[in-house]
């Protein structure tokens, strides 16, 4: 089998038209090299800020940390102080039942006083009146 030599051999404008596209992808792969330079030199920046502000909210993590620790000691008194003020309100509502027991009896005792007081007003009324009618008040 023969082969041709014009089929296998490059024409000179085809080579022209190789050589041009081969620099013309050397010039973009330049470009996007710059490009790809130029973005990691402004994303250094920021991932150093960033890093920054991630420390600083590690800092204020660990800030509500110890607040929420102090949170919880606090509510843990106040637990335990409402379960001693509920054991004095226990005691109050005794005493107070014991001094209405007592109030209870003593104005039953004291009723007979009170009647005859009110007899006593009212005999006192009665006596004006009459004092009044004869000419004595």
């Amino acid at each position: 089998m023969a082969i041709n030599p014009i089929v296998d051999r490059p024409t000179r404008s085809g080579e022209r038209q190789r050589l041009r596209k081969l620099a013309q992808a050397a010039l973009n792969a330049d470009q996007t090299v710059d490009q790809v330079e130029g973005i990691l030199g402004e994303v250094g920046p920021v991932l150093g800020s960033m890093g920054n502000t991630i420390d600083g909210l590690d800092m204020t993590i660990e800030k509500l940390n110890v607040a929420l620790d102090e949170l919880n000691t606090t509510l843990a008194k106040v637990d335990s102080t409402i379960g001693r003020m509920s054991d004095v309100v226990v005691r109050l509502e005794r005493v107070v039942s014991r001094v209405e027991t007592i109030v209870a009896v003593a104005e039953q005792a004291f009723k007979p006083v009170q009647m005859i007081e009110s007899a006593g007003h009212t005999i006192e009324s009665v006596g004006r009146g009459i004092a009044s009618r004869i000419g004595l008040g």
